[in-house]
């Protein structure tokens, strides 16, 4: 399991959920994981990390009701929830030191955010991960994922409707982390609808990840973000991806693969899952899955 897969960790639920301006992906977890989803109206879901992402929330109640159904019963479920990349701030800080109390790790976790996020900090959801590698003496790179609690909770309020308890709660491509191989150095390029997630690991250890909203989905847009984290791997990490691995391409993703590999001259293939082929918005889903084998 990486890192990032036990931010947040409880016992596994019974249910886990993805969500995307496009729809909901669902698995009811068991011995033999169960997966379905649901297509969402265009005007259900804006994702953003400034605005409530939730426009209707009875639409969006509707399909969990669709796909998880009640059985009567007054027990809440419990189930884990995957939320968009970009409607979180998520990123990687380096300390030279990193406290040992919570308590002030965190005071030091939303200082150093305060300088590089749109909204009020100190009443936003945080979680945090510090991750040692061993290498380099008390270096810490802490992995930080941070939210208006108002889109957190807009988010989760559907699901409490019906009868489901949220004890776990992350990112699409922080939960799809552990899918990809922890050893070696490792570029994620994941695309989810209109959005373009990079995420760079090196021996399972997250170094860089980064959400961007496209404006149009080109190759020469998608050079255009790809160009500064390779030049940030080989200035800051001291080399070239072992390999690029690509998700969300859809019927375009053979192609894409094709280019990135000729453009860039490093080994592209897909991201994989034990489960089923991930796609633009089942990827986080499968991943949580996989790390529950682990755990």
């Amino acid at each position: 399991m990486t890192p990032m897969g036990r931010l947040l960790k409880d016992p596994p639920p019974a249910w886990a959920f993805e969500l995307s301006e496009a729809g909901i992906a669902a698995v009811e977890l068991g011995r033999t994981p169960k997966l379905s989803s649901a297509a969402l109206a265009n005007d259900v879901l804006s994702v953003s990390p400034l605005h409530d992402n939730v426009l209707r929330p009875e639409a969006l109640l509707a399909q969990v009701r669709a796909l998880a159904p009640g059985d009567g019963g007054r027990k809440r479920r419990r189930a884990a929830l995957i939320l968009p990349d970009y409607a979180v701030r998520v990123t990687v800080l380096d300390f030279d030191n990193f406290p040992p109390d919570p308590k002030e790790q965190a005071s030091l976790v939303r200082f150093r955010m305060k300088r590089s996020v749109p909204f009020d900090v100190d009443s936003a959801a945080l979680s945090f991960h510090a991750q040692r590698d061993g290498t380099n003496g008390k270096h810490v790179d802490v992995a930080v994922a941070i939210a208006p609690l108002d889109i957190v909770a807009r988010y989760e309020a559907p699901f409490r409707i019906a009868g489901f308890h949220i004890g776990w709660v992350t990112t699409s491509t922080l939960a799809a982390l552990d899918l990809v191989p922890p050893s070696g150095l490792k570029l994620l390029v994941k695309r989810t609808g209109r959005f373009l997630s990079l995420a760079v690991t090196a021996g399972g250890v997250l170094k860089l990840i980064r959400s961007i909203e496209l404006t149009d989905f080109t190759s020469e847009e998608v050079a255009g973000h790809l160009h500064p984290t390779l030049a940030y791997i080989e200035d800051q990490l001291s080399g070239i991806p072992e390999a690029l691995l690509v998700c969300g391409f859809g019927p375009d993703a053979e192609k894409a693969r094709s280019w990135l590999q000729s453009e860039h001259q490093i080994r592209v293939a897909p991201l994989m899952s034990p489960l089923a082929e991930p796609g633009e918005f089942n990827a986080g889903l499968l991943g949580y899955v996989e790390s529950l084998k682990e755990s």
